[in-house]
């Protein structure tokens, strides 16, 4: 029933993952469809091919910006 309800009224999105800024997981509330955005910034179907993509992506962003709070904090001390 959601998938028909999700055909003739189009789906519901919500962002439920923050990968970085410019990257984001959605789903849909009502069939739970899984989309997430790729390089060129269109939605497109999250497969384990993406969820990969986006978990090396998300490490990577995260220590970085663990990287630029503690070159910060360094540097306001000294």
């Amino acid at each position: 029933m959601p998938k028909l309800y999700c055909e003739l009224f189009g789906h519901d999105y919500e962002v439920t993952k923050n990968v970085t800024n410019h990257v984001k997981e959605y789903t849909c509330k009502r069939c739970k469809k899984q989309l997430t955005t790729d390089s060129n910034g269109k939605l497109t179907e999250l497969t384990p091919k993406y969820r990969d993509i986006n978990s090396a992506l998300e490490r990577i962003y995260n220590n970085r910006l663990m990287r630029l709070k503690q070159k910060s904090v360094t540097s306001s001390i000294c």
